[in-house]
């Protein structure tokens, strides 16, 4: 495998159109292996066909079943509805199926299909809900393969990914192992070629974990390596930017209406020392959602104004940035805070306006710059750029924070984030930062009440949503998935939006929000949300940050088994920021033991650390599939507290490689090197940078 194969344009991969080629391009894919670096979302395991009377509850089964009696089709407002009996020679099971119209001709009584789909018990009978079909022969084709599902653009197939990854993978040929023996032996890790092929087209699911695990391994090894490779420059690093003690930040925190918790005092603490010092600061804030971050990075971002120089607060969405923006204004505007003079600067501003906010940066008539993505832009300069604050710093990672830092001569960084991380990974993989951990709550919040409940409470959960939008409350559900077919027996975004408008009274605006939406889409919803235009927001987790709405006293997850534990917490720390009590369902969908312990822990806490330190105690076998990602940090197959293990045992490798040879110069790092400096050199960008 060269360099040429893998950047080859897929346009010359047999069956790959410009037509295809163009809907690609929408993935972020033009290359061979860019097209070889975009894993599967998930995977189907097509499982042998069981009878009626042995399926699993809560499980996806498959069974061969013939339809009795009628099939009967109606509409509830926007929503088309399929639903019959079908049964085999055991047992009974009644199908549903939604928006799925066109069904209906291949849908009658006495004709025998396989139906693949999570079986769910309701009284005394089985029920599947939008299960996917098959003939018998067609199916019995499939039976027992595992075949790959990947993220898909409106017009662009599974099979039509299939099919151009097979042929990249065979115009690539074998990929050059890049770790030595001693490591391959000692981890017992799948080869470097095997694990890519694997990871796309697994034999069986015991060799995608072994691939899944291979590449954790290096994307934590090459995320280690960059992180103190980063740290030994910057420790060095003088601090250009001193800066003294300012009247104007005491004086504030003595007119708060409240007083900074101990842990925000010496997070502040930490912060002077830093700013003081002789060298440049690199701290990362971590503290639980709601501990009180944002008000320690005004104070830092007012000494720094106070001081004479620039600092720049990044946040992960335009709506985060505003809210920021507006809150600062207020509380300057409050406390007459003369010295800091704030502008904001998003995507979203006119050219007009964009272009007036670059000229006032640049020449320095303002000094706190508020903003996203569109502050690492070349068309800004900084007059004198000394700090930078990036919120949420997990949404960024090193590389942007990189480009932000590069705006200024050796400027200070402090990062914040919500993720609490458990301290003995949070060493490793925040390692090119000082940590100070705000690990208390300021008081006065009432503490969020929380449930885990069956599906059978859903119509008690939309009623109590509806009770508490009458109060003029507002409302989240989470859905694991954007759309039907991604897996089976997974509540998904566009459908649940349909469904939930048919339980709601008409006069509740419920809206839906994921991932896939143009940016500018996604933030007029919230943006709508925040306002109070909508009541109910179906979304999928992209609202696990950038959304901060007080009025939002419900928060409903679905499929909650099938999230990290960490993850719940985050998108738990969603309602609760308002003076009403505030409530988190979590709908368990799943019989098994480890599903009910595991809820049974978010029941019981809503401590963001201790919760951490059990997801990181259980480690269980998470979800092999996928579902259960490390979204916190942005790894692509390693879960942080699933492959804890493998996170320590690379943080490990890395101090021993650098210790050898610190520069990374000796021949047999020269793959590695590539690797953590140019994107081209591997198939995979697998850093989390």
């Amino acid at each position: 495998m060269g360099k040429r194969e893998l950047e080859e344009n897929i346009i010359n991969l047999k069956g790959v159109g410009d037509k295809t080629a163009k809907l690609f391009e929408k993935c972020g894919i033009r290359t061979c292996g860019d097209l070889i670096g975009y894993y599967p979302r998930t995977y189907d395991l097509f499982s042998e066909i069981v009878n009626a009377s042995d399926v699993i509850n809560g499980e996806v089964n498959t069974v061969r079943l013939t339809i009795i009696g009628n099939v009967v089709k109606r509409r509830v407002r926007n929503l088309t509805i399929i639903a019959f009996d079908a049964a085999d020679q055991t047992g009974k099971i009644k199908i549903t199926y939604f928006n799925a119209p066109y069904l209906m001709n291949s849908l009658k009584s006495g004709t025998t299909h396989v139906f693949r789909g999570q079986v769910q018990r309701k009284g005394s009978f089985f029920t599947m809900n939008q299960p996917k079909m098959y003939k018998l022969d067609e199916y019995m084709g499939i039976v027992r393969s595992m075949q790959p599902r990947y993220p898909l653009v409106k017009g662009l197939t599974n099979t039509a990914v299939m099919k151009a990854v097979k042929g990249a993978l065979s115009s690539a040929g074998s990929f050059e192992e890049f770790l030595p023996k001693e490591i391959l032996d000692k981890y017992e890790l799948m080869g470097y070629s095997e694990a890519i092929y694997n990871i796309h087209f697994p034999k069986n699911s015991d060799y995608l974990e072994s691939a899944r695990r291979r590449l954790a391994y290096d994307e934590f090894l090459l995320f280690v390596l960059k992180l103190r490779l980063l740290k030994n420059t910057q420790e060095v690093l003088k601090n250009s930017f001193p800066m003294i003690e300012v009247s104007e930040v005491n004086r504030l925190l003595e007119q708060l209406p409240y007083k900074l918790t101990k842990a925000q005092l010496n997070a502040w603490e930490d912060i002077k020392n830093d700013i003081s010092g002789e060298s440049v600061m690199n701290r990362l804030i971590q503290g639980d959602v709601g501990s009180g971050k944002t008000v320690i990075a005004l104070l830092a971002l007012l000494t720094t104004a106070a001081n004479g120089y620039q600092g720049a607060l990044m946040a992960p969405t335009e709506v985060l940035a505003a809210q920021h923006y507006e809150n600062f204004k207020e509380i300057i505007q409050k406390y007459n805070l003369k010295s800091i003079k704030p502008v904001l600067l998003t995507g979203a501003l006119s050219a007009k306006d964009k272009k007036e906010a670059q000229r006032q940066i640049s020449e320095g008539e303002v000094n706190c710059i508020i903003g996203t993505n569109a502050l690492i832009q070349e068309k800004v300069n900084y007059k004198n750029l000394a700090l930078v604050v990036t919120d949420e710093q997990h949404r960024f990672g090193v590389r942007q924070r990189e480009s932000l830092a590069g705006k200024g001569e050796n400027v200070h960084v402090l990062a914040m984030s919500a993720t609490p991380i458990p301290r003995t990974l949070a060493i490793i993989l925040y390692g090119d930062l000082h940590i100070s951990v705000i690990d208390e709550l300021p008081g006065g919040r009432l503490p969020i009440k929380n449930c885990v409940v069956g599906t059978d409470y859903r119509p008690t959960a939309y009623k109590f949503i509806k009770d508490q939008v009458e109060k003029g409350r507002q409302a989240y559900v989470i859905c694991p998935m954007v759309e039907e077919g991604e897996l089976d027996g997974v509540e998904n975004v566009t459908d649940y939006t349909d469904k939930l408008r048919a339980a709601l009274p008409s006069n509740i605006q419920v809206e839906m929000l994921h991932g896939r939406m143009k940016p500018s889409a996604k933030d007029e919803i919230m943006e709508a949300f925040a306002r109070k235009d909508i009541d109910v927001l179906v979304s999928t987790t992209v609202i696990e940050v950038g959304i901060n709405v007080p009025n939002a006293t419900v928060m409903m997850i679905e499929n909650a088994e099938r999230f990290g534990l960490s993850q719940l917490h985050q998108l738990r720390g969603r309602v609760g920021r308002g003076k009403e009590q505030s409530y988190c369902i979590f709908l368990n969908t799943s019989e098994s033991d480890e599903a009910k312990q595991r809820l049974d822990i978010m029941n019981k806490s809503n401590d963001g650390f201790k919760i951490a330190e059990e997801d990181l105690r259980q480690r269980g076998p998470g979800d092999l599939f996928g579902v259960r990602q490390s979204g916190d940090l942005n790894f692509r197959v390693g879960d942080i507290y699933h492959d804890s293990d493998l996170v320590k045992a690379a943080a490990m490798d890395a101090d021993k490689i650098l210790l050898e040879d610190p520069d990374l110069t000796k021949p047999q790092h020269g793959v590695i090197r590539d690797m953590l400096y140019t994107k081209s050199a591997n198939p995979v960008d697998l850093m989390a940078l």
